[in-house]
């Protein structure tokens, strides 16, 4: 049960960061004056929670040692969420390449 919580945190962990990081790099592109500062504070908090995950599974630090987790969490999630951005980005593609033909 225990490793299940771990489990849950790492995933929520990277799916949040990869959010801010993309949001963050979103708001800095597009954005203009306050914005874009929230932005970068964005892609900062994305890219922190990318490096604490990060040192979470593969330094143990913070999760009991016996708990390693790149083989059988991290490396599928990132995988996962991969195939979901790329996904994501095809879809909105197709969308706004059929919006802008009609």
């Amino acid at each position: 049960m225990e490793d299940t919580f771990w489990i849950f945190l790492l995933v929520l962990m990277m799916i949040l960061g990869l959010g801010l990081f993309c949001a963050g790099i979103f708001t800095v592109y597009f954005g203009s004056g306050k914005s874009r500062g929230i932005g970068a504070g964005l892609l900062v908090g994305g890219i922190v929670l990318g490096v604490l995950v990060f040192l979470m599974d593969y330094m143990n630090l913070f999760i009991p040692a016996d708990l390693f987790l790149w083989d059988s969490v991290i490396y599928p999630g990132l995988i996962f969420l991969g195939a979901a951005v790329v996904g994501g980005l095809g879809a909105v593609g197709l969308f706004l390449l059929a919006i802008m033909k009609s």
